[in-house]
C-alpha cells in the first residue's frame, strides 16, 4: 500500500533525493516554505543588495601617517642598575607602590641596528626580557636637537595571535569538519564586510544606522545559507532573523532618542569625532546596538528553526500547535540562558568603567544613569527584547512549513477503518498511538519510502 503524503510536499525532498552538500539531513522541502520564502526574502534579498550599490563606498582619503617611526626588533640584553646611580631616574607616581625599574635595554633591530634604550617604566609598561620581540618608536630628542631617541612602545604580539588563530581553525575544522570549514568561510565574509563596507561607508558620512541594516542583512543573508545550506528551515531563520533585527533598531533608535544618548561616552568615541567630525554618533551607537544583537539573534532563530524541523522528523503526527508548543519550549530555556549572557558580556566589556564610577563613591542611581552605563543597559535590554520576539516569530514560520511534510504519513488523515491496514503493512505494534516516539519500523519506513 502506498502511503499518502502531504501535497505540499515536492519532489526535491531532500528524504528522496541528494540535498545541497552541506546542508541539513533530511531536511523537507515543501510548496509552503518556497513560496513564503519567495514571497519575503526575494524582495528583502533585493533590497539589500540595491541598498549595497547605493551605500558602497567610493575611494577612502585618509590622512598621511605623521606619527613617529616604529621598528619590529629583539630584545639583546637587559641591564638592571641601582636608581640612585641612574642618570635619569624615572619619575613615581604617588600610588605606586613597587620601586620603579632603572637601567637600560640592548635592542636589535629587524635592519640589524644595535640600539640602546630605557627599561620601560609607569603604569602600563612593557616588561622585556632577553630575547623578547618587541615595538620600538623612534623620535627625535627634545633637549637635542638632532639626536634620535628610542623608546620600546609594545610587545610584538604577532607570533602569539598566529599560533592562537591556527588553533581557532584548527579546533573548528576538527569539530564541525566541513561545515566547520563553511562557518570560518562565513566569518571572514562577515570581516570583510565590516571592513570594507561598513566602517568606510560610515567614514565618508552616510548614516550609520542605514550601513548597518544594510550591512547586517548581506551578513546574515551569505553566512546563514552558507553555514546552514539552502534549505527550508534556514529560510525561516533568516526570516525570523530580518524581522527580530527590525524590531531591534527600531526599539534602538525609540531607547536612545527617548534616553537622550549622545554615543560619546567613551574616550574612544570622543576620539572619532576629532578624526571626522562628521559622522553621526548617536546613528554609531545604533549601527553597534544592531551588529552586536546579530551575532546573537542567528544563533537563537537557527537553533529554533531547526528544532521544530528534527520535531516534526521525529513525530510527524504533530500539527501547528503541537510543534510550535514543543519548540517554544526549548526556545524559552535557550533565551534564559543566553539573556545572562548578553548581560555578562557588556559588563565584562564596561568592566574598568565600572571599578571607576565605584571606586569614585558615586550613589548606585547616579551610577547606573550615567551615560557610558546607560548606553550598556540600552544594548543588553534592546537585544534581549529582540532575542525573546525572534522566538515566536522563528518557531511559528518553521512549525507552518514544517507540519506534515514528514516522511511518515499523518494518520489523523487517514480513515479509521484503514489504520489496521496501515499497521499490518509497516509492522506497527497496535498500541502505536501510546507511544508518540517514531518505532524502528517508522524509521525503516522513512529510509526505503
Amino acid at each position: 500500500m502506498t502511503p499518502s503524503h502531504d501535497p505540499d510536499t515536492v519532489a526535491g525532498d531532500p528524504g528522496h533525493s541528494h540535498s545541497h552538500s552541506h546542508s541539513h539531513s533530511g531536511v523537507p522541502v515543501s510548496r509552503r516554505a518556497t513560496r513564503l520564502t519567495v514571497l519575503a526574502l526575494v524582495p528583502a534579498a533585493v533590497a539589500t543588495l540595491v541598498g549595497l550599490l547605493l551605500l558602497w563606498p567610493g575611494d577612502l582619503k585618509t590622512e598621511p601617517w605623521t606619527g613617529a617611526v616604529s621598528h619590529d626588533g629583539v630584545v639583546a640584553a637587559v641591564r638592571v642598575v641601582d636608581c640612585a646611580d641612574a642618570a635619569e631616574p624615572p619619575a613615581q607616581t604617588p600610588d605606586q607602590t613597587a620601586p620603579p625599574a632603572c637601567g637600560e635595554v640592548v635592542v636589535r633591530l629587524a635592519d640589524g641596528k644595535v640600539v640602546t634604550t630605557s627599561i620601560p617604566s609607569g603604569p602600563g609598561a612593557a616588561e622585556v626580557e632577553a630575547g623578547d620581540k618587541i615595538i620600538v618608536m623612534e623620535t627625535e630628542s627634545f633637549d637635542q636637537e638632532g639626536v634620535i631617541k628610542y623608546d620600546i612602545v609594545d610587545h610584538d604580539r604577532t607570533d602569539g595571535l598566529w599560533a592562537l588563530a591556527l588553533a581557532f581553525v584548527g579546533a573548528v575544522i576538527a569539530f564541525g569538519r566541513w561545515r566547520g570549514v563553511f562557518a570560518l568561510v562565513g566569518l571572514a565574509f562577515t570581516f570583510a564586510v565590516l571592513l570594507m563596507f561598513v566602517v568606510p561607508a560610515i567614514l565618508q558620512g552616510s548614516s550609520p544606522l542605514l550601513v548597518a541594516i544594510v550591512g547586517s542583512a548581506v551578513i546574515m543573508l551569505v553566512v546563514l545559507y552558507l553555514t546552514h545550506g539552502i534549505n527550508a528551515p534556514t529560510s525561516m531563520a533568516v526570516l525570523g532573523t530580518l524581522t527580530a533585527l527590525a524590531l531591534t533598531g527600531g526599539l534602538s533608535a525609540l531607547s536612545v532618542s527617548l534616553l537622550h544618548l549622545t554615543g560619546m561616552a567613551s574616550e574612544e568615541s570622543m576620539y572619532v569625532t576629532f578624526v571626522n567630525a562628521d559622522i553621526d554618533m548617536a546613528g554609531l551607537l545604533l549601527a553597534g546596538i544592531l551588529i552586536g544583537a546579530l551575532g546573537v539573534l542567528d544563533d537563537v532563530t537557527v537553533t529554533q528553526a531547526y528544532t521544530v524541523t528534527e520535531l516534526a522528523a521525529a513525530n510527524p503526527k504533530l500539527g501547528f500547535t503541537g510543534l510550535y508548543r514543543a519548540a517554544s519550549r526549548v526556545g524559552r530555556a535557550h533565551i534564559t540562558s543566553v539573556i545572562n549572557t548578553i548581560v555578562l558580556a557588556y559588563a565584562g566589556a564596561s568592566l574598568p568603567t565600572l571599578l571607576l564610577l565605584t571606586a569614585g563613591g558615586a550613589p548606585l542611581g547616579q551610577m547606573l544613569t550615567n551615560e557610558f552605563l546607560a548606553q550598556e543597559i540600552v544594548r543588553s535590554a534592546v537585544g534581549t527584547i529582540g532575542l525573546i520576539a525572534a522566538v515566536p516569530i522563528t518557531t511559528a514560520l518553521a512549525a507552518l512549513v514544517s507540519r506534515g511534510t514528514g516522511d511518515a504519513p499523518a494518520l489523523r488523515r487517514v480513515r479509521p477503518r484503514r489504520v489496521d491496514d496501515l499497521e499490518q503493512a509497516w509492522g506497527l505494534p497496535a498500541d502505536h498511538d501510546a507511544h508518540p516516539q517514531p518505532t524502528r519500523a517508522w524509521a525503516e519506513h522513512d529510509r526505503t519510502v
